[in-house]
C-alpha cells in the first residue's frame, strides 16, 4: 500500500506567495529584477577578477568561486518562479522537486563552506602573513575550492536519495516557493524520522560548524587588530573583512532563522521572508558588497569599464 501511494505522487503545487493575479504581476517583475541583477553583478565581479592580474590572489580566486555559487543557487529557485507566475501553473513534477532539492542544498552548502574557506584566507593573512603565501599556494587553493563543490555533492545527494524513500498520498501542496527539503519531509505521509535525523545532523556539520570555524577565525583576527598601534593599519584590516562579515551575518542569519528555531515558532510567513532574504537577496548583494566596500574591486571595475570605453571607441 505504502508503495501505490508513492506512485500517486507525479507533481507538487507550490502555494507561492500570493494567489491574487495583481500581486503575482508585482511579483514576478521584482524577482526578474533580483535575479538579473544577481546574474549580472556576480558575472560583472568574475569578470573583473579573471581580466585584471593584480588581482590573481587566493582571496579573489575564493571570491570568484563565490559569485559563480550565487548565480547557480539563484537559478536553482527563481527561474521556476518566474515560469509559473507566467504560466499560471504553480504545480512542479515530483523528479523536477527532487532535482531542485539536490541543486539547493549542492549549492547552498558550497556557499556555506567557501565563506568558511574565506574566513580562514582572511585569518592566515591578517594573523600569519609571513606563512600566508607558504600554505595558501594555487595548488592548495584548487584543492580546497575542489573539495568544497565535490565533497558537499555527496551531502545533497544523502538528502535527495533519502526523500525518494518517503511515500505522498495523492496530490500536495508546498507551502513556499521552491522544494525546500524541511518542508517537503514534512509533507509525507509515511515515517520520517531517518531524514530528520540526517536532515539536522548534516546540517550541524555542514552549517553549524563552518559558522564555528568562521566566529574562531574572526576572534584571531579580532586579536591580531588589537595588536596594531596604528589607526590607518586597524582601518584596512577592518575595510579587508567588512565586506566578508557582513555576507556572513546576512547568510548565516536568515538560515538559523529558518532551520534552527522551534517548530512551534515557526510561520509560513516567516520562513518564506527569511527564505528569501539567504536565497535571493543575499546572492544579489553580494556583489554590491565586496565591489563597494573593496578599493582593489573598484579600481578594477573603473579599469575594465575604461577599457571597454577604449575599445567601443
Amino acid at each position: 500500500m505504502e508503495g501505490e501511494n508513492h506512485l500517486k505522487i507525479s507533481e507538487f503545487i507550490f502555494l507561492g506567495l500570493s494567489d491574487q493575479p495583481e500581486k503575482e504581476r508585482f511579483l514576478f517583475l521584482g524577482f526578474l529584477l533580483m535575479y538579473l541583477i544577481t546574474g549580472l553583478g556576480n558575472m560583472l565581479i568574475i569578470l573583473d577578477i579573471r581580466t585584471d592580474s593584480h588581482l590573481h590572489t587566493p582571496m579573489y580566486f575564493f571570491l570568484t568561486n563565490l559569485s559563480l555559487v550565487d548565480i547557480c543557487f539563484t537559478s536553482t529557485t527563481i527561474p521556476k518562479m518566474l515560469v509559473n507566475y507566467v504560466s499560471g501553473n504553480k504545480a512542479i513534477l515530483y523528479i523536477s522537486c527532487l532535482a531542485q532539492v539536490f541543486f539547493f542544498i549542492w549549492f547552498g552548502v558550497v556557499d556555506s563552506v567557501l565563506l568558511t574557506i574565506m574566513a580562514y584566507d582572511h585569518s592566515m593573512a591578517i594573523c600569519a602573513p609571513l606563512h600566508y603565501s607558504m600554505v595558501l599556494t594555487p595548488k592548495v587553493c584548487v584543492l580546497l575550492v575542489a573539495l568544497c563543490w565535490f565533497g558537499t555533492c555527496a551531502d545533497a545527494l544523502t538528502h535527495t536519495v533519502l526523500l525518494t524513500q518517503l511515500s505522498f498520498c495523492g496530490h500536495t501542496e508546498i507551502p513556499h516557493f521552491f522544494c525546500d527539503l524541511n518542508v517537503v519531509i514534512r509533507l509525507a505521509c509515511s515515517d520520517n524520522f531517518i531524514n530528520d535525523l540526517v536532515m539536522y545532523t548534516m546540517a550541524g556539520l555542514t552549517a553549524v560548524i563552518p559558522f564555528i570555524v568562521i566566529l574562531i577565525s574572526y576572534i584571531q583576527i579580532f586579536v591580531a587588530v588589537l595588536r596594531i598601534p596604528s589607526a590607518q593599519g586597524k582601518w584596512k584590516v577592518f575595510s579587508m573583512c567588512g565586506s566578508h562579515v557582513t555576507v556572513v551575518c546576512l547568510f548565516y542569519g536568515t538560515i538559523i532563522g529558518v532551520y534552527f528555531k522551534p517548530t512551534s515558532a515557526h510561520t509560513a510567513q516567516q520562513d518564506t521572508a527569511s527564505a528569501i532574504m539567504y536565497t535571493v537577496v543575499t546572492p544579489m548583494l553580494n556583489p554590491f558588497i565586496y565591489s563597494l566596500r573593496n578599493n582593489d574591486m573598484k579600481g578594477a571595475l573603473r579599469m575594465l569599464f575604461s577599457r571597454k570605453s577604449g575599445l567601443s571607441l
